[in-house]
């Protein structure tokens, strides 16, 4: 029975039974049904091509030995067979094929197969997250049929663009603007006619990543709030009139911009994407509403939700097989490639610590033990406000190696490392690091080292190096290119550092310091020998 023909018959009790039922589990729970998916997932995958491929002639009979024989993998150990989209070496047939960006300056994409049963999974694991957005206590929520949706996602082949595929499976949802109208638009036109739409007809929910929902929400007023074309006025309900009205007075009364709060009255509020925190409290503030945090990826498909208590994310039992590596380890394994990192299972985690992600996709995915490069934290194995007895975490963010700004990009080593080298400047040494400014704004901060004698020769200047770069960075990444012109967002600093700063450091400390996100203490020592060189014998 689908979610349309139980709201019709008011199986409200049944309903959230069926779909947020998992927030019930106990840990025995919740352990079984990850064990008995895996066990499944374990057959198909190891008698696949992809699978004996990476065991090399090995023959897992359980879970723990097929955690010791998989050893941990990434898109480099998958690439050859699905780029070619070689549906016949998979575990499960592939109906359709998600993509998403890979590297920028060495891969353009990479795509990742979903099968039917993944389909399955996701759909009911979709609707939780609409029904946990739109309730305020356990059991309760108040989507209805028909209500209206401001959809600020991309579209198929993106991951995100599952959600109204999905939804529409099970029950009559409307997204503004129509998805058959959405894929044929820019990012840009699609947000307005989404609000001009909102406008005229009303909305009940909105989803999007936290930064873009941001960006839009502070466009409000360009959008179409303030019309005062005829045309556009004699296509709003009445009752939008109203609110229109209304809001324009308490805007000239208070002295401050049309918010969406004073338009509309959300049910339900979800946010997708990293960074996210940087954005909630001003998007509770501008909308009324807190949002929920859900996390879903090209990988490993939609994995976590928030409750309403908004409060940390549970993963979904049935969607992936989870594995944890410490911090501690991840950074050994940073510093000494050879090391291999141990991993921990949901019921071995603990309260206050930061873990890297590795997953197994179920219902014959083609992941296994993959480091999907996400950092979360555990904030408790249990709540007392929503009555959760299995682990709960909040998103960190990516792994040192990728610096993501807002959700947008994914900026590596490489990337760096190659628009340096098309730019042609005289850079000598870099760091890179992600860092977060006086309103909590991510950017991308990079202290560079010029070669000696270039600041004089070549009027080489921190503006300079930052206008180049950037340049460059747009060249060979899409999604950076993105930044600035769906965001607003000039996401890079340059600080020059002295000549001789990086061997300096190295000879203080008997190390390289890293290129990508050094630590705040490493970073800081490094600023401080700049402010006395003779104390290190430099200048």
């Amino acid at each position: 029975m689908s979610l349309s023909e139980q709201l019709q018959k008011q199986q409200y009790q049944e309903i959230w039974n069926q779909y947020c039922g998992f927030l019930d589990l106990n840990m025995e729970e919740y352990m079984n049904i990850q064990k008995r998916l895996m066990e499944e997932q374990i057959s198909l995958w190891s008698n696949s091509i992809i699978g004996k491929t990476i065991l090399k002639g090995k023959t897992p009979g359980n879970i723990e030995e097929f955690r010791e024989m998989v050893p941990l993998t990434d898109y480099e150990d998958y690439a050859d067979i699905l780029l070619r989209k070689d549906g016949d070496s998979l575990p499960g047939n592939p109906v359709i094929w998600i993509q998403t960006t890979w590297e920028g300056g060495k891969h353009p994409i990479k795509v990742a197969p979903y099968t039917r049963s993944m389909l399955d999974t996701f759909r009911n694991n979709v609707v939780a997250c609409l029904l946990l957005a739109t309730s305020q206590e356990k059991g309760k929520f108040s989507y209805e049929e028909g209500d209206k949706m401001l959809y600020g996602l991309a579209p198929l082949p993106y991951a995100t663009g599952l959600l109204p595929l999905l939804l529409g499976e099970e029950t009559d949802i409307r997204f503004l603007p129509e998805v058959k109208e959405a894929v044929n638009m820019s990012f840009s036109q699609r947000n307005k006619l989404g609000f001009k739409l909102a406008l005229q007809k009303d909305v009940e929910l909105f989803f999007g990543l936290g930064s873009v929902a941001y960006a839009v929400s502070q466009s409000l007023a360009s959008s179409g709030a303030g019309s005062k074309d005829l045309a556009s006025l004699l296509k709003c309900d009445p009752h939008m009139l109203y609110r229109m009205a209304k809001a324009k007075r308490l805007s000239k009364k208070e002295n401050h911009p049309i918010r969406p709060k004073d338009l509309f009255g959300l049910k339900g509020f979800m946010v997708a994407g990293t960074d996210n925190r940087c954005y909630k409290d001003e998007l509770e503030e501008l909308w009324g509403i807190r949002p929920m945090e859900i996390f879903a990826g090209t990988e490993p498909s939609l994995i976590g939700t928030e409750s309403w208590t908004r409060k940390g994310m549970y993963f979904f039992p049935d969607s992936c097989f989870y594995e944890f590596i410490t911090e501690a380890d991840m950074e050994k394994n940073e510093e000494n490639p050879s090391f291999v990192p141990h991993t921990l299972l949901m019921d071995e985690v603990v309260p206050g610590e930061i873990y890297e992600l590795v997953l197994t996709v179920l219902k014959g995915g083609a992941f296994a033990r993959y480091r999907c490069g996400d950092m979360y934290r555990c904030v408790g194995l249990s709540n007392r406000e929503d009555g959760t007895r299995i682990p709960r975490f909040e998103y960190i963010d990516r792994v040192p190696s990728i610096i993501d700004i807002a959700g947008f990009t994914r900026i590596s080593e490489n990337g760096i490392t190659s628009a340096i080298r098309l730019s042609g400047l005289p850079v000598h040494n870099w760091a890179a690091a992600k860092e977060f400014n006086e309103n909590n704004r991510p950017f991308l901060h990079m202290y560079v080292e010029v070669e000696k004698g270039a600041l004089a020769e070549r009027a080489v200047s921190s503006e300079i190096l930052k206008e180049i770069l950037s340049t460059y960075f747009k060249y060979i990444d899409q999604d950076y290119r993105d930044l600035k012109k769906i965001l607003g967002m000039d996401p890079l600093v340059v600080t020059i550092l002295k000549c001789g700063s990086f061997d300096a450091y190295s000879e203080k400390y008997g190390k390289t310091l890293r290129h990508m996100n050094p630590s705040r203490r490493e970073l800081a020592e490094l600023i401080r020998m700049q402010e006395r060189p003779e104390t290190y014998g430099w200048r």
